[in-house]
């Protein structure tokens, strides 16, 4: 009998994965959250982000930005079982050439504290993570440590430990990806 799976996705890490790898694929979400699970039952697939910057006052670019942003999100929580964690953006200056930096904030302590709670309730026996991010190890050996199999879905170039901690690695493929790609 299949078990119970939460689907845990950063979203800039997919986000980088399908703009670098497969020319800015734009994908069903609904049936990428069906795919990771397999013959799973999905108890939820959790999206983390953070808001695009607004600055004071926001520039229309930025509040375009902003509002497409948002519709997304709602977009993803009108699917059932998807819950959208949002972090935030810190603006950190220019870089040499005038553009903007940002650093997503609190999106990974999300991700790291869902995935750890529902391990340690025993509310899932599996996790799917899309991501790639080394700050993810505590929570993957700490989920493992209860009995929960670790799935990584990851882009070319996961952190290597990262890798070698998960239980089962897959990397995303031009023929997944087309499985779940948006029709227009």
């Amino acid at each position: 009998m299949p078990g119970r799976v939460a689907i845990f996705i950063d979203g800039e890490h997919l986000n980088a994965v399908l703009r670098s790898e497969f020319g800015s694929a734009r994908i069903d979400y609904l049936a990428l959250s069906n795919r990771l699970a397999g013959e799973a039952n999905i108890l939820r697939t959790y999206y983390y982000s953070a808001p695009a910057y607004r600055s004071n006052p926001p520039t229309p670019e930025e509040n375009d930005r902003y509002t497409s942003q948002r519709q997304f999100f709602r977009a993803l929580e009108s699917f059932s079982r998807y819950t959208v964690r949002l972090g935030r953006l810190a603006y950190r200056g220019n870089d040499r050439y005038g553009n903007p930096i940002f650093d997503q904030k609190q999106v990974d302590s999300l991700l790291t504290l869902d995935l750890v709670q529902l391990a340690m309730k025993q509310a899932i026996q599996e996790a799917v993570l899309v991501a790639g991010d080394s700050d993810f190890i505590p929570a993957v050996t700490t989920a493992k440590s209860e009995g929960v199999l670790v799935r990584l879905f990851h882009g070319d170039h996961p952190h290597s430990d990262l890798w070698q901690e998960a239980d089962e690695r897959i990397q995303f493929s031009q023929s997944f990806i087309d499985s779940v790609r948006r029709q227009s």
